[in-house]
This record gives C-alpha cells, sequence and structure tokens, in this order.
C-alpha cells in the first residue's frame, strides 16, 4: 500500500514542443517495482505507487528520447532485481546506476555490469536514508574500481561543505544529482551555489545532473523560471560534464506533480543552443554510459 501521500506521476503527459536531438538520453529515471513481483526493501522510508518498466519506455518514447538512465530507487535499497530486469528489456537503450552494500561479492558486481549497470548510487539525504561512515563508501568504491564505474551522489545543499573533503578525495567521475540541491531563492552568484561551482571547477572529475527544477522551484510549474539560471550556469560554464533527465516517476515530492512534457520544454531554456543540447542530452551521456 502506497504512502496515504503519495502522489502518483502524470498519467497523460503532454508532447513537449522541443523535440530533443537524435540519440537523446533521459540521465536520470526510476522504477518501482510493481511491488507484487519486486518487494519494496524492509528498511525503506516512504512506500511509492508501482512505476514499472513498461510505463517508463512508454514516456520515453512520447517524451522523444532513444534511451535511458535508470537509478536505483532508495524504495528498494540495494535489491537491484527491478532495476536489473528492465536494463534487461530494454534492448541496451538503457544503462542503470545501482545500491550495492559493501558485503557485495564480485560475482554480483559482474552481472550488474552485464545487465547495464555502470554506477553506484550514496544517497546522502538524511531524510531518505541513513547514511554510513566514509569508509564504507570507500570500500565500495574500491570493489568497482576496476569495473571503471562511477558514483552518483545526492545531496542537501548544506551538506556539501561537511562532505567536501570525501567528495573532492573521490579518485572515479563524481556525478552530482540535481546541482546539490541548490536554493534557487538565493542568487545564483551568491556564496552557496558558488561553492558547487568551485566544487565543478576545481575538480574537472565531477559532473552535475541540470535536474528536477520541479524539486528545487518555488515559483512552480510549469515553466520553473526560477531554477533555470541555476541550470544554465551550469550548462555554459561546464558543457562536457552536466546531464539531464527527467527523474520520472518523481518520487517524494508534496506540492505536485510535474507534466514531464513540460520538463522537457525547459530543456532550451538551461542549453540555449543546437550545440549545448547535443552536449547535455546525447555526447556526455553516451560517453559517460555507453563508451
Amino acid at each position: 500500500m502506497k504512502d496515504a501521500d503519495w502522489l502518483d506521476f502524470c498519467p497523460d503527459p503532454s508532447v513537449p514542443g522541443f523535440v530533443p536531438p537524435p540519440g537523446a538520453v533521459d540521465a536520470h529515471c526510476h522504477v518501482f517495482g510493481p511491488g507484487d513481483r519486486f518487494p519494496y526493501a524492509p528498511e525503506r522510508k516512504y512506500t511509492p505507487c508501482d512505476a514499472g518498466k513498461d510505463q517508463l519506455f512508454a514516456l520515453r518514447d512520447r517524451l522523444g528520447f532513444e534511451r535511458s538512465v535508470i537509478v536505483q530507487a532508495t524504495c528498494h535499497g540495494a535489491d537491484n532485481s527491478a532495476l536489473v530486469d528492465a536494463l534487461r528489456s530494454a534492448e541496451g537503450r538503457a544503462r542503470g546506476v545501482a545500491t550495492v552494500r559493501d558485503s557485495v561479492t564480485d560475482a554480483e558486481l559482474q552481472a550488474l555490469h552485464e545487465a547495464g549497470v555502470r554506477g553506484v548510487r550514496f544517497n546522502f539525504v538524511k531524510r531518505l536514508v541513513d547514511p554510513k561512515p566514509d569508509a564504507y563508501y570507500r570500500a565500495i568504491i574500491e570493489r568497482i574500481a576496476p569495473l571503471g564505474w562511477h558514483v552518483v551522489v545526492y545531496f542537501e545543499a548544506a551538506d556539501l561543505a561537511e562532505r567536501w573533503d570525501f567528495f573532492t578525495s573521490l579518485p572515479t567521475t563524481v556525478v552530482v544529482d540535481h546541482m546539490g540541491r541548490p536554493d534557487v531563492t538565493q542568487p545564483v552568484d551568491g556564496p552557496a551555489f558558488q561553492q558547487f561551482v568551485r566544487l565543478m571547477a576545481e575538480h574537472p572529475n565531477v559532473w552535475s545532473k541540470v535536474s528536477c527544477p520541479e524539486r528545487l522551484s518555488r515559483s512552480g510549474p510549469p515553466t520553473y523560471d526560477d531554477v533555470v539560471p541555476f541550470a544554465r550556469h551550469l550548462v555554459e560554464r561546464f558543457p562536457d560534464r552536466v546531464l539531464w533527465g527527467t527523474d520520472w516517476p518523481h518520487p517524494n515530492l508534496k506540492s505536485h506533480m510535474p507534466d514531464d512534457g513540460a520538463l522537457v520544454d525547459v530543456i532550451p531554456r538551461i542549453a540555449p543552443t543546437a550545440e549545448l543540447q547535443r552536449k547535455l542530452l546525447v555526447d556526455n551521456p553516451m560517453r559517460l554510459y555507453w563508451a
């Protein structure tokens, strides 16, 4: 039974006016269940609606994308079964980011790699998970290094200073979810967001997803005007290290459920030229996930 206050994804998203370039990748999305086949983790902090692979692939096609990067959701814990099932059904058109524990075996990692997993995700958002000591994550990184995987990190803006030394010490490519969740009521050139910009400027292995305006905005849908300057700043300054994704089916939103077509129509406002759009949606995700 899903949480009583759970907001379901938009059942009939609009077809976006913006047409993604050929080969475009939705580089951040999820699958939930279905729970009767892929049970949710006992330690989860939320119970979502079911949102399976068939619905995800239908959305991909409706929005004009060719490929997907499916990120393991915290509601499934370290059981990547639903993720792997979706990857195997995607006929090479999806890659994955898994969640693993430090006890994972080499054989399990190899099986994930063969299914299409190319990274692990570490979640530091305390309302969603209970973060572990740094040594726990380093042990996992040592295990995935031979596979050439990267690390995805999810944190709140206020956590960056505390985790700075850890994030900047990681030997892999590091992909930050959702621009480090900036406070968009503050200026782009203010100290908080500029600390994140400095993280990317000083560490060329750090990438950012310029996604999820629906999570960050105070001005709201459908245009999310207050988020656009932050995302555009990163796209224009770091054009070779940015990714974009829908975040479908948008877990744990409380204010509203976005129209996924409207989210796609934000893309030309944050990547205003054809070259930037191609890097954001095709070149960068292909280099990271399919090279």
